[in-house]
């Protein structure tokens, strides 16, 4: 294996990328088609696949593809001297959800068999092709519909699909995800602007990721209409049919209870001790003291992807609007998959 064409490949993948993100269409070539239409049919199939999150994704993975970065992240790592055959079971909540577990298995110098979503089964085909197309050597990747002789699996599925999936993998070398989610942490003094980026976490994607954030703490005397007030540059969200649905549906829902929510007509703010929260929906809590908060976090860290606060508040977080900005070094549920590569 070749590490540096493979590296080089994939940076020219993401200046392919970029030029794509910014050409205007009256001048797109043959593979620029290509790439709108891949982008075109992933939103027919999935219509929670935007063009505009598809963008998003896409770019936040061609700002991560550069060599400088790829070299810094491999650098704590050493490639198997034997390749091996991992199968790879991808989740389909978000754009290119599993690409990172893709390109670390090929970087690993293993061969990737790869399961895709049914509801992402555009964009992973394509961007391979080119990263083989770019790198000038033979990079191994298979599609699967069924995992069969491979020697060590990498999944990711619901809390039920996992149970399923640790039994059925049992007797092989595997990383099993289950959901996760995440919350933020407000001190009380964050600025506008911090909250507009915090909306940016809850709101990417719709809110369908594991490190969107679903639940947020605010002090007691904490004004609620500063959340919403930062929401607005998301009011559109509502005008999309299938996150409408779900919006009507928890609303239905708690008027029949008759449960107490605060409502800004495209998202709903519910006082729930719930980590998760339904596709609409965020909870929050008041907290008279930060221990109550490190207490519940410590208490669900199996379950929070991240946490959203400032530094100040001496909890391990991330700042406000990173939440759907993962380095390469990020890993899906804290586990190092790199590490778990070298050593199958």
């Amino acid at each position: 294996m070749n590490i540096e064409k493979r590296v080089l490949g994939l940076n020219e993948l993401s200046g392919y990328i970029k030029e794509f993100l910014v050409k205007n269409p009256e001048y797109y070539n043959e593979n620029d088609v290509e790439f709108q239409q891949v982008l075109k049919k992933s939103e027919i199939e999935n219509p929670w696949f935007t063009a505009d999150n598809q963008k998003y994704a896409l770019k936040q993975w061609a700002d991560l593809l550069t060599k400088e970065n790829i070299n810094e992240w491999l650098q704590n790592y050493s490639p198997s001297k034997t390749s091996k055959k991992v199968g790879l079971i991808l989740a389909g909540n978000i754009p290119l959800v599993g690409f990172h577990d893709v390109i670390s298995v090929i970087l690993s110098n293993h061969i990737p068999l790869i399961k895709l979503s049914s509801k992402d089964k555009q964009m992973v085909p394509f961007l391979l092709k080119k990263w083989k197309e770019f790198s000038d050597e033979a990079i191994d990747f298979e599609f699967v519909e069924r995992l069969e002789n491979f020697d060590a699996v990498i999944a990711t599925g619901s809390n039920n699909t996992a149970r399923y999936l640790e039994y059925y993998f049992k007797n092989h070398l595997s990383i099993i995800r289950k959901n996760r989610t995440s919350v933020a942490v407000l001190k009380g003094d964050e600025t506008e602007e911090e909250l507009k980026l915090l909306a940016h976490d809850i709101f990417q994607y719709f809110g369908l990721g594991c490190r969107n954030v679903t639940r947020i703490f605010i002090p007691q005397e904490f004004v609620i209409d500063r959340l919403f007030e930062s929401f607005l540059d998301f009011k559109e969200i509502i005008n999309h049919n299938k996150y409408a649905n779900n919006y009507d549906y928890n609303r239905a829902v708690y008027l029949l209870n008759q449960d107490k929510f605060w409502d800004n007509n495209f998202v709903m703010l519910k006082e729930d001790a719930q980590l998760f929260s339904p596709l609409s929906v965020i909870n929050f809590s008041r907290y008279s003291s930060l221990d109550e908060v490190k207490n519940f976090i410590a208490e669900n860290e199996e379950n929070i992807q991240c946490v959203v606060a400032k530094n100040e508040l001496g909890i391990d977080s991330i700042q406000f609007g990173e939440a759907q900005n993962p380095g390469l070094n990020t890993y899906a549920d804290n586990v190092d998959t790199m590490k778990f590569l070298e050593v199958i």
